[in-house]
């Protein structure tokens, strides 16, 4: 067997922590305080008051500082290897970026400061809006969505309110079946009922199937592109003009984005308003539940609509316009996730346009590198050119009663994070693969081999992948009860 990342080293044992230590050890002094005790009890409510805790480790600061450490230890990160997951672009980021979000002058704001004493963070703020919009060809942008599904919301809300105010808000909203899985929770919370488009032989939005379901009572068609297949909707002019021609808008989830920076934009295409992500395509670490940034950006007569307050610039001064009588409001306390604002320009500032070109040229290269060296050990269920992920299938590995999660659990033995599993719902036993624009030939070549070694496995030994993985430290889960019937309770 070639020897793979991760084959080899210590995998320390380490208990909870409530195993650890004996009464009396501390980790640290706590100076005595220079004013006198008193009783908690006799000045609050008794229903505030912790009483004892039992069984709390009472640890020495060198076990906790090794307790913690090995924990990190089993942890699996971008840092440490690849993660091949398609639909998140788990990428590595530059940490000089992560620098930029901690300088002192940005990081000590303080949210209800004076617009007068941020001109920095506003000046920010405002041109980053206007290099997003320039990145897809929109004409206005808010950075004020937390997360990519908030901006799906508030693109929405705009097609509601421009609807509304033409008197009549429509009642439906069109969305592929190759699309993201937040559309039609999007499309629920503003009130529209989801009509779901089946795709194509080849992966497309259907055209014909299209029109015939485009009426007077669709608000939108809400589409991925590339889409959920890793597939470029070729035809997205014609899918536009077809929604226009019955009044209705076009919603662009820029979750894929990376798959098309400096090479086509939305707008041009003939989208109306998007989102992108900032925690995927531009440069803050995705994962772990955030943070994240889901900006909207519209076309300009989507802009009287936007989320109050719009950042301003007048007389060589930055402020926020709160005076928004069309806004749908504020989405957010403040305004946003601002360190994921940072490290985004930072980004786009050292890349530039050039840049930002290559790494999609370079993510594109990537995908299809692997998909070219992965067919005919795996299915492909759709050909042609993939765009920054491609999508296998075991429908080969099947015939031996392989599964994709046995596949998935073989690739943790030989050292690698599994891709995305089961997803899109549309192909039967799918593995979506994104390399990103970050990985070199040499980190994608041993992924590659590990695929290929488990494929040959999986006709000479398949239960050895039933049972995978063996070498990780903790064995195969029933996923399905511990997502049903998680168990969260300390036993000592």
């Amino acid at each position: 067997m070639a020897q793979q990342p991760g084959a080899r080293g210590l995998v320390f044992n380490e208990p909870l922590i409530f195993e650890h230590g004996r009464k009396g050890r501390k980790g640290c002094d706590v100076p005595k305080s220079e004013f006198p005790e008193t009783d908690p009890a006799a000045t609050m409510p008794p229903a505030l008051l912790r009483g004892p805790v039992e069984g709390l480790a009472e640890v020495s600061e060198p076990e906790a500082v090794r307790h913690f450490t090995r924990l990190s230890q089993w942890n699996y990160g971008v840092d440490s290897n690849f993660y091949p997951l398609g639909s998140c672009t788990m990428k590595y980021n530059p940490k000089v970026n992560e620098a930029a979000a901690r300088l002192e002058g940005f990081a000590g704001l303080h949210p209800l400061q004076d617009a007068s004493t941020a001109q920095g963070a506003l000046r920010v703020m405002y041109d980053l809006e206007r290099m997003l919009c320039e990145v897809v060809g929109m004409d206005a942008a808010s950075l004020q969505p937390a997360a990519g599904a908030q901006g799906e919301f508030a693109g929405l809300l705009l097609i509601r309110a421009y609807h509304t105010e033409k008197g009549n808000p429509r009642k439906k909203v069109i969305i592929p079946d190759s699309g993201h899985g937040t559309n039609p929770a999007s499309a629920s919370l503003c009130d529209y009922a989801t009509v779901t488009l089946p795709s194509g032989p080849d992966g497309m939005i259907d055209l014909a199937l299209l029109e015939k379901e485009m009426d007077g009572e669709t608000a939108a068609l809400m589409l991925t592109n590339p889409n959920t297949l890793g597939m470029f909707e070729k035809n997205i002019k014609k899918v536009c003009d077809i929604v226009h021609a019955k009044g209705g808008l076009v919603y662009g989830d820029g979750a894929n984005l990376n798959a098309v920076l400096g090479k086509a934009r939305f707008g041009d295409m003939g989208i109306d308003v998007c989102h992108m992500n900032l925690h995927k395509t531009f440069s803050t670490p995705h994962g772990g539940g955030g943070p994240g940034s889901g900006p909207v950006l519209a076309k300009k007569f989507l802009e009287p609509y936007m989320p109050a307050p719009r950042v301003t610039l007048r007389d060589g001064r930055y402020d926020l316009d709160f005076n928004r009588p069309k806004s749908i409001g504020a989405l957010n306390a403040f305004w946003g996730n601002f360190g994921v604002y940072l490290r985004a320009y930072a980004y786009v500032l050292t890349m530039g346009g050039a840049g930002l070109r290559e790494a999609s040229e370079t993510a594109v290269l990537n995908a299809n590198y692997i998909l070219a060296k992965l067919r005919g050990a795996y299915h492909v269920p759709y050909e042609g050119t993939c765009m920054h992920e491609c999508v296998l299938s075991d429908k080969f590995q099947q015939e031996h009663h392989v599964s994709t999660l046995d596949i998935a659990k073989g690739l943790i033995d030989r050292g690698f994070h599994p891709p995305t599993i089961y997803f899109p719902l549309i192909v039967k036993g799918a593995m979506m693969i994104e390399p990103t624009e970050t990985e070199s030939v040499e980190t994608m070549d041993a992924f590659i081999a590990a695929m290929k070694e488990i494929a040959e496995v999986a006709k000479s030994d398949p239960e050895s992948l039933a049972a995978a993985p063996v070498t990780a430290k903790v064995k195969r889960l029933d996923e399905t009860q511990a997502a049903r019937q998680p168990d969260l309770r300390y036993r000592r």
